[in-house]
């Protein structure tokens, strides 16, 4: 095949420099004295490694631990790193290295490995939870929109990096920060959303009853009726009668007693002072 044009280098001084146009030298394949690709532009390294991550990840705490051993004490380095996706996926793990950076690494990876997912309502918890592991205790409870996360460091740390926005928490137990981490993961993972709650599940099996109207039916009466509800009402007007009567007479025996005791008794004195006038 001929080449372009753009493909052939042009002699522009004396010296022997060559210059190529822009389309061939983007094509061009520089390779090593083995024959290997080299990679020319440094740039596209950078632009690869400031691609967006999937996971964000915080490193919690570090911790500066000895072994003691035959020759003396053997320093190492111990990371509690969380990992998370701003959404609903989050990790949490512990490891050690010679030093910090090791410690992290391996904190990472074992933290991406062991990843939950847990279940929200919006932008806060579906429910109150409270766990517990080992020494520590820990309080969730959702919240408004607008509350934010009010909680401590180990939990604020955490819970920055789900998509939950607004949470009221608490620590009741140890001060431990990796039981506390442990705690918060334990109760993410037993959020239940609102659909599987035992209340919504009774109420959504049990059948719906629909109200009926039902008509009296009036059957027509026969003499043996007739004569029973006369009776009925016979013996009703006689109690109604008795009672009245009753009435009567309370009210008579009550009057009589009023006025008996409204009546003055004459004093004894009269009847002596008449007497002592006559033998006068």
């Amino acid at each position: 095949m001929p080449e372009s044009k753009d493909a052939k280098a042009k002699v522009i001084n004396q010296s022997g420099t060559l210059k190529m146009s822009d389309r061939m030298a983007a094509t061009r394949e520089v390779r090593d004295i083995s024959g290997r690709r080299m990679n020319r532009n440094r740039r596209d390294r950078v632009r690869a490694n400031d691609a967006p991550k999937e996971f964000d990840e915080t490193t919690i705490h570090i911790y500066r631990v000895s072994r003691t051993v035959a020759g003396g004490r053997r320093m190492r380095f111990k990371a509690l790193v969380a990992v998370g996706n701003h959404k609903n996926k989050i990790g949490v793990a512990v490891a050690k290295g010679n030093d910090v950076t090791a410690a992290v690494q391996k904190a990472t990876t074992k933290a991406k490995k062991n990843m939950i997912t847990f279940n929200m309502d919006g932008e806060t918890i579906c429910h109150e939870v409270e766990t517990k592991v080992t020494g520590a205790n820990v309080l969730m409870k959702p919240a408004a929109p607008g509350t934010g996360i009010i909680a401590g460091g180990v939990v604020r740390s955490i819970i920055g990096l789900t998509g939950v926005k607004n949470l009221i928490s608490k620590s009741l137990g140890s001060t431990n920060k990796v039981n506390i981490a442990y705690a918060v993961l334990e109760g993410l993972r037993e959020q239940t959303p609102r659909k599987e709650w035992t209340t919504t599940a009774l109420k959504a099996s049990e059948p719906k009853t629909v109200k009926t109207e039902t008509k009296k039916v009036t059957k027509p009466a026969t003499p043996k009726a007739e004569k029973a509800v006369e009776k009925k009402v016979e013996k009703a007007e006689a109690k109604k009668v008795s009672a009245k009567a009753e009435k009567t007479v309370t009210k008579k025996t009550v009057v009589k007693k009023t006025a008996t005791k409204a009546a003055p008794k004459k004093p004894a004195t009269t009847a002596k002072k008449a007497a002592a006038k006559k033998e006068k």
